[in-house]
């Protein structure tokens, strides 16, 4: 068996353990995320595996997005005894402040392969468009 070490890694871990810095719910963890435009949707995805849907919560206060997750650790049963763990545990959290070209009373969320996708559509005000000239035909004299 080929086994990689990584001895900055294993530090790293080692000294996320004794610090703390798993996600607590007085200082939860940050969970990364994507944000793009596709069409006349803003989309935000979160990276949230081995999280259970009912632990997400998401809630809209003005332009503020907050997303709260919490992954537990897994049920122990007799005969299970965990050789590595390496998957942070705890809490995590997510602050994102959404433009006011947003339609926030209209999110819609879903939850797939450990990624929460949060769609967004864009407002009738801020989508581009067109502004035609008007001109008219007939030359004027400047009189002073």
């Amino acid at each position: 068996m080929l086994m990689r070490t990584d001895p900055f890694r294993e530090m790293d871990r080692i000294v996320q353990q004794l610090s703390g810095a798993t996600g607590t719910w007085t200082k939860p963890t940050v969970m990364p995320m994507d944000a793009y435009r596709d069409g006349d949707m803003y989309v935000i995805a979160f990276d949230l595996p081995g999280v259970n849907s009912e632990a997400i919560d998401i809630d809209v206060e003005r332009n503020m997005l907050t997303v709260k997750a919490e992954r537990r650790p897994a049920e122990k049963s007799d005969g299970i005894q965990m050789e590595l763990s390496e998957r942070p545990l705890g809490v995590f959290s997510r602050q994102v402040m959404l433009a006011d070209t947003l339609e926030t009373e209209r999110i819609e969320a879903s939850y797939e392969a450990g990624v929460l996708s949060l769609r967004i559509p864009i407002a009738e005000r801020a989508k581009p468009r067109k502004i035609t000239i008007s001109s008219t035909s007939e030359r004027r004299q400047i009189s002073s």
